[in-house]
């Protein structure tokens, strides 16, 4: 009978053992997530905030634009309706916006190329320089928060993370990328022949 109860004691122990240690597991698991999430909320916190910058410095560029470019008045407006479209919590359509607010932004510095005497403007060459570094620091906020997107989204597909992952309703992120990425890598004509 002794031996019975002890068999039975040995069970009971070795089954809390178990218990206490997929507990433990299952805990750490759910922290990992929790914090490759907050990685990815922080990250687009970063990119949300660049972007915010670049959509503030709009007004300025349009209002020292405005008065050489009487005939581009279409590209600034286009801007200026991007920028009003912008406000939502879809990644991948914000993602579109902001990729076709930096592609009208390039174009008006493109057309500023036949103004000389508004490539010449000091309040002009401002402007360019900051949106230069703007546009730096957005690259850089997207590689991060690209990064911790796969590490967030690789966290949440490898098993045995899988299940907890689903569990507790722990879904991939999205990318913050190109619409197309093969149109954007070709390098733009220069053609120095224009007068």
């Amino acid at each position: 009978m002794e031996a019975l109860i002890y068999m039975v004691s040995l069970i009971v122990v070795f089954l809390f053992i178990v218990f206490l240690v997929s507990l433990f597991w299952l805990i750490t698991i759910y922290n990992s997530l929790v914090k490759q999430r907050i990685l990815v909320n922080e990250g687009w916190s970063s990119i949300d905030v660049q972007l915010l910058r670049r959509v503030n410095l709009i007004p300025n560029l349009v209002s020292a634009v405005k008065g050489y470019m009487k005939h581009e008045t279409e590209s600034l407006e286009e801007i200026v309706k991007i920028r009003a479209d912008k406000d939502t919590d879809d990644l991948k359509f914000r993602g579109d916006q902001e990729q076709k607010i930096g592609q009208a932004m390039y174009g008006i510095m493109a057309i500023a190329e036949d103004y000389p005497d508004l490539k010449a403007d000091k309040n002009f060459q401002d402007l360019q320089k900051e949106l230069s570094e703007l546009e730096n620091a957005i690259q850089m906020s997207r590689r991060y928060y690209n990064g911790t997107v796969r590490d967030y989204n690789t966290t949440c597909a490898v098993f045995p993370n899988v299940f907890i992952a689903k569990a507790f309703n722990f879904t991939q992120a999205v990318f913050f990328e190109l619409d197309n990425p093969d149109k954007k890598r070709k390098l733009p004509a220069v053609d120095f022949d224009r007068r």
